[in-house]
């Protein structure tokens, strides 16, 4: 191998995110490379990293179901040091569990702190878009790596929403969504409005649509996380008998179920954008161009210390 492919810095993903791999590593011009898998028969694991990897290393791995890919990664991140890597970043574009922060009954494991800090143990620095915090105000209070990065899906949502609609009204389904909401509507002087969620359960919602006229207008409901598409159908029936024109969905991550996409047009929604952190069918908007110029940062940060 020429000096000059081993001193740049390489990509590491697995084959079923090979396309928005092959996207950040262009983006970044970065050396791409396979990280190749093998399932047993008994359902044990085996990677086989690329050998002769240089100083600095990416692994991108999106945690969307996410607990054999901690173990992809516990594997994968200290195979990569044995193979030469010296800084180790991880690209979460979603970063799994998140939600649980606090313990609400006695005994309950706080699933943040725990992954947060075996990712922690395994990575140098951490890259994800919009992670779902609540009771932290920052990623490195979940995932205490010697760096962590957050990029907003936000601005290119508004972009898109720029160029689909005209002056639409965001709504977030909740208080949580909030600061996506705020954020996305800055960006191009759109009106918005946050509703009231109280959930009683992973499937069941209720919500109150905070006061705004609605009649004849174009919205969009905003999220950082769809999953059941439960609490956007019923936002989605709710403001269209307040009287909207149309109700479109645009969130960061679309961890969909198999049935939520038949229930959300059922209730009437017209369009669903998405970013690629999760591959769907609804990715409409690539955060690859901010991943790669995040990378970049990462790596001349450390570029003095990691000499071949």
């Amino acid at each position: 191998m020429k000096s000059n492919e081993r001193s740049k810095p390489a990509l590491l993903y697995f084959e079923d995110e090979r396309e928005s791999a092959s996207r950040i590593a262009l983006a970044g011009a970065l050396d791409l490379r396979l990280i190749e898998r093998h399932r047993f028969p008994d359902g044990e694991l085996k990677l086989r990293l690329p050998p002769g990897l240089p100083a600095q290393v990416a692994i991108l791995r999106t945690l969307n179901q996410p607990n054999e890919k901690l173990v992809e990664l516990l594997l994968a991140a200290q195979t990569a040091r044995q193979c030469g890597a010296q800084q180790l970043t991880l690209v979460a574009p979603y970063l799994g569990y998140m939600r649980q922060d606090i313990a609400f009954e006695p005994g309950e494991a706080v699933s943040q702190r725990v992954v947060g800090h075996f990712l922690a143990s395994l990575f140098d620095a951490v890259i994800t878009v919009d992670p779902h915090l609540h009771r932290v105000a920052t990623l490195h209070e979940a995932v205490p790596a010697r760096n962590t990065m957050v990029l907003s899906a936000a601005p290119l949502l508004s972009d898109l929403l720029a160029a689909r609609r005209s002056r639409p009204l965001l709504v977030g389904p909740d208080e949580e969504s909030a600061q996506w909401v705020a954020q996305a509507a800055s960006r191009h002087g759109f009106d918005h409005v946050v509703c009231h969620k109280v959930r009683h359960g992973d499937r069941s919602v209720q919500i109150d649509l905070a006061p705004a006229a609605f009649g004849g207008r174009q919205v969009v409901v905003l999220d950082d996380v769809a999953s059941t598409g439960k609490t956007l159908a019923r936002a989605t029936q709710l403001l269209l008998a307040a009287g909207a024109a149309s109700v479109d969905v645009a969130v960061t991550h679309a961890l969909f179920e198999p049935d939520a996409i038949p229930m959300l047009r059922e209730a009437g929604v017209s369009e669903i954008w998405s970013t690629d952190c999760v591959s769907h069918d609804s990715n409409a908007v690539s955060m690859a161009p901010s991943i790669a110029q995040a990378l970049l940062q990462i790596h001349a940060a450390s570029d003095g210390d990691y000499a071949d």
